[in-house]
């Protein structure tokens, strides 16, 4: 499925700021599943330095430098991308998720790819018991992997409500886990501390889930949304799943990979520093076009 992404974000200001530096996660990653064509980034005003690295889970990095006065920061990011997702075939034929993790656990590779960075607790994704516990009830003995998680999966989109006002980013997952209430971060993240209790390997995914405009009306622009979801490693035959709490349903080809972590602070699409002061308000509009769909209609 081939896709047009944008992602614009605007910051504006009640007074001027003298400095800002940006570090930029705007660029989508390319996979076994996914094929980025093209991709720019574009920064208004226009940054007196510009730094592009690799960071350590495969992410292209742009840090940016704006230190003359403005009123509003905008930054937009366009991108092409192919997504190519395979289907992960019979749940019940994957493997015990113990033999899962008894591989995880002896495996030699530390790529991005590999398993072995996303075994453990992380400042945001702490090992903690009452979650552990509460996935460990997907997970009997014997158990293939791929039907363990998609139990889990679909058992926190019952079970938690979704709801934008309970939670903020920085919010720990004991609290929306003991709330029962949050965002897709929060289960996202959920999931990934009661997996990685079981000594399973996990991603947090952040990226964005392609929305269908009702029937006869015309995609809104901007109306579409970041998204967070979780890839878990099933065996070295299978690889990585990427599995979708918030919707209860696996990803696929509906599902645009932006960067993967451990947590959201590994993934964060933009964060940095600024000098000013007064109040800020910031807008993010996202577009996620089909190649095949006309460009969408102005709210």
């Amino acid at each position: 499925m081939k896709y047009r992404l944008r992602h614009r974000t605007t910051y504006a200001y009640e007074n001027a700021v003298s400095f800002a530096r940006c570090v930029l996660r705007l660029t989508p990653r390319s996979s076994a599943t996914q094929t980025v064509t093209e991709s720019a980034i574009t920064v208004t005003p226009e940054p007196s330095a510009r730094l592009t690295r690799i960071g350590p889970f495969g992410a292209e990095i742009v840090t940016v430098t704006v230190d003359k006065p403005h009123k509003a920061l905008v930054i937009e990011a366009n991108s092409r991308i192919d997504v190519h997702v395979p289907p992960p075939g019979d749940p019940d034929a994957s493997q015990p998720w113990e033999a899962v993790r008894s591989r995880a656990l002896n495996t030699a590779d530390l790529s991005p790819d590999g398993p072995a960075s996303y075994l453990f607790a992380t400042p945001r994704t702490p090992i903690l018991p009452s979650i552990t516990d509460y996935v460990r009830i997907s997970f009997p003995p014997g158990r293939p992997i791929i039907a363990a998680v998609s139990e889990l999966n679909n058992r926190i989109n019952r079970e938690f409500k979704y709801d934008p006002g309970a939670t903020e980013v920085s919010t720990p997952v004991a609290q929306a886990f003991d709330a029962r209430h949050g965002v897709c971060q929060d289960f996202a993240q959920i999931m990934i501390v009661g997996l990685r209790g079981l000594g399973l390997p996990v991603k947090y995914v952040s990226g964005y889930l392609r929305t269908i405009p009702p029937p006869g009306q015309a995609r809104l622009e901007g109306a579409d949304a970041t998204h967070a979801w979780v890839a878990v490693w099933c065996g070295d035959e299978t690889g990585w799943v990427g599995f979708d709490p918030t919707n209860a349903i696996l990803a696929g080809n509906d599902h645009l990979v932006l960067a993967i972590g451990r947590d959201y602070a590994d993934v964060a699409p933009i964060d940095g520093v600024i000098l000013a002061s007064g109040v800020q308000t910031l807008k993010v509009e996202v577009d996620v076009i089909p190649e095949d769909e006309p460009t969408p209609a102005h709210a």
